[in-house]
């Protein structure tokens, strides 16, 4: 079972390599961020036609996350995070496919620092950290997929220094998500590619694709009960290289059974 993690930015202008993707790949489960799109928008004639089902949690203009699974229909569990009342960001999906729970994450990007966008991404933080705990209860293969907007160690990105003062490396973040991790998630990029240098991400401005400038902040995290199924995890990191392409390279894990 592939399970994929593919940060789209923009499903509409990127739809032509998502449609390439899913015919050349065949994954079993997709978990789509940044759709940009409101759910009346969303192509999903077209995602069904090329043999996937989803479930959808759109928003006009930015955010949005979906689940595709080839060939059945996912079977949504849960949209959004408890615990702001007011949060409208269409940021997290949660379904059941083939008896794994998934969920689609797009975590805030949290910049400038300091400032009331990175106190969010903070609380967000501790948010799936409090979902997460109640998926680990239930003793099930959960794979949390999705863009963190963290990069975990400095050997996750090509320049510590580049990186500095953005919040995607900031110490708040990374305690955030190591605490996520340390209640029993395996990180199965990392697991796999122990020594780092593994980017999932490349920027559109100065030429950072053509000089591998990237980090990894697309992760997929798994439950005890998944992660004995682990095969492998890798980056199709050639589709990042495709014209109109997004900025993100679909991110993956393969599990037995």
């Amino acid at each position: 079972m592939k399970i994929v993690s593919y940060n789209l930015n923009g499903i509409k202008a990127r739809l032509p390599r998502l449609i390439e993707y899913l015919t050349e790949q065949q994954p079993d489960i997709v978990c789509l961020q940044e759709l940009k799109s409101a759910d009346e928008g969303l192509p999903i004639a077209e995602v069904e036609a090329a043999g996937y089902h989803g479930v959808w949690h759109g928003q006009k203009g930015f955010n949005g996350v979906a689940i595709l699974a080839r060939g059945a229909a996912p079977v949504e569990r849960q949209r959004g995070l408890a615990g702001e009342s007011e949060d409208d960001h269409s940021r997290y999906i949660e379904a059941e496919v083939s008896g794994v729970i998934v969920a689609s994450i797009y975590l805030p990007n949290g910049n400038p620092v300091p400032g009331p966008k990175f106190d969010y991404k903070l609380r967000w933080i501790d948010r799936l950290r409090a979902r997460a705990r109640d998926l680990l209860a239930e003793e099930r293969p959960v794979v949390l997929a999705g863009d963190y907007n963290v990069i975990p160690n400095d050997d996750d990105t090509f320049s510590v220094r580049a990186m500095a003062d953005d919040a995607l490396m900031q110490p708040e973040s990374r305690a955030g998500f190591r605490a996520l991790v340390a209640q029993g998630w395996t990180d199965a990029l990392r697991t796999r590619h122990p020594r780092g240098g593994v980017w999932t991400f490349w920027d559109y401005q100065a030429g950072a694709w053509q000089r591998d400038a990237g980090f990894r902040i697309d992760h997929l995290l798994l439950s005890p009960q998944a992660a004995d199924r682990l095969v492998d995890a890798g980056v199709d990191k050639e589709y990042r290289g495709r014209e109109k392409a997004s900025d993100h390279a679909p991110t993956w894990v393969r599990l037995r059974g």
